[in-house]
């Protein structure tokens, strides 16, 4: 008889706890592409790109995750350190243009895969 008892206490203590926030799978995936517009953003314009797209789309992956505080600000700190990522670079380089377009492919096949296996 004492089991179920036990059973009973073990599962109200359980739903009474604090849920704790799980991290949606798609979560790096979002991080990392948030630091690559960031990275886009910077180097874009250091190469001749005037304006802010980069940062426009950032603000769309905002929008459109219409985050609570705390994750918009990992994603903004992501976005931030990627463009500080290359604040040592005064001049577009040929490493420069390269890294540019590393970052394209790695942006673009990061959109797909999200928006394919997790999108509605």
């Amino acid at each position: 008889m004492r089991a179920p008892f036990f059973a009973l206490i073990a599962a109200a203590v359980l739903l009474a706890a604090p849920a704790r926030a799980v991290e949606a799978p798609f979560e790096p995936g979002l991080l990392r592409l948030a630091e690559i517009l960031g990275s886009l953003h910077f180097l874009r314009n250091l190469c001749g790109e005037k304006g802010d797209q980069w940062r426009g789309e950032m603000e769309k992956l905002l929008d459109s995750e219409n985050p609570d505080p705390e994750r918009r600000a990992r994603l903004v700190a992501s976005f931030n350190r990627g463009y500080r990522s290359f604040g040592g670079y005064t001049q577009c380089t040929p490493s420069a243009t390269e890294a540019i377009n590393r970052y394209m492919r790695e942006g673009q096949a990061l959109s797909r895969d999200i928006a394919s296996r997790y999108g509605n």
